[in-house]
């Protein structure tokens, strides 16, 4: 299969009939264990049985996040209380989080307060999401490091950093992952400029991220009074969930007796690129040879929409 996005998931779509549509779409959801369709209800049932789940996203995808809305709702509906960790914001503006989880600000004042329209240019996207974690009772928490220290590490390595921005990070960050290194440096040559040691920095920058959020997650969860109430929800770019790898396997280390799931849902050809995103990419043909070496789902439970016939071939 040829993409030109950090992750395209390549389907096979079986017969739609009774399976839902959207618009003149087909679309349903996949259990990527048993190799069949499943009900939004069955699947509900078994992630409000977990107790982390991972939602991974495109992030320009307005159909995503609608659909994390959704579940979010869905998981309030079924009694529990949902601990929401979002990669959108940086982990430094979590004060201003909690003023917002508390009713003291606005959606607007917080964005304001934390150059949130400057530092992820469609965050107004997020706002049902966090609407519907709070409703449930829950609460959300900011998860990512700061963009500039990760930018740091993605030029020059770990060992470019100063003092002060090295303790920004958790003190504990695993390297040795080879599963998600060669996986993202398959998917990485997607990139025409990159060379051996320019995916060396880009593969350590994407780890002290995964390790931050998972950081940060844990933290937040294991701070819960009554865990039994809550489901923890963690909204991330699929390439930080994807085969339990990145952020998951990080926050697996840290939380190990918790159940989890990822679910994560196609691009069908929706994604549109700018001008200068084309201009720094190039068409990589990554086959199932490629990923056998992962010998595992790509996700637990994936929502499958066909292809969009305006897509660019």
């Amino acid at each position: 299969m040829k993409i030109r996005f950090f992750l395209a998931i390549c389907l096979a779509f079986i017969g739609c009939a009774s399976l839902g549509h959207a618009g003149d779409r087909c679309s349903f959801w996949l259990d990527l264990y048993r190799g069949e369709p499943v009900a939004w209800e069955d699947m509900l049932d078994d992630l409000a049985s977990s107790k982390i789940v991972f939602l991974g996203e495109v992030h320009t995808l307005q159909r995503h996040h609608d659909l994390q809305t959704q579940i979010i709702t869905a998981l309030s509906d079924r009694g529990k209380k949902v601990l929401l960790g979002v990669e959108q914001m940086e982990a430094r503006f979590d004060d201003w989080m909690q003023r917002y989880n508390r009713g003291e600000i606005t959606f607007d004042e917080l964005a304001s307060s934390t150059e949130w329209r400057t530092r992820w240019e469609n965050c107004a996207d997020y706002r049902p999401i966090l609407e519907a974690a709070i409703h449930s009772g829950g609460r959300v928490v900011s998860l990512n490091a700061r963009a500039e220290t990760i930018r740091a590490i993605g030029r020059g390595g770990l060992d470019s950093l100063s003092e002060s921005d090295r303790g920004e990070l958790p003190q504990e960050m695993v390297f040795d992952e080879p599963l998600y290194e060669t996986l993202l440096n398959k998917l990485m040559l997607i990139h025409m400029a990159f060379t051996e040691e320019m995916l060396r920095n880009v593969y350590r920058a994407q780890v002290a991220r995964d390790e931050t959020m998972a950081e940060n997650m844990a933290n937040a969860w294991k701070a819960l009074d009554d865990p039994d109430e809550w489901v923890g929800v963690v909204i991330c770019g699929a390439g930080h969930c994807s085969y339990g790898l990145g952020t998951a396997s990080r926050l697996s280390r840290r939380l190990p007796d918790l159940p989890q799931r990822v679910v994560l849902m196609s691009e069908s050809g929706d994604v549109v690129l700018s001008k200068a995103e084309k201009a720094m990419t190039r068409e990589i043909e990554i086959t199932h040879e490629d990923l056998r070496f992962l010998n595992q789902p790509i996700a637990d439970y994936l929502h499958a929409m066909e292809q969009n016939p305006d897509a660019e071939e």
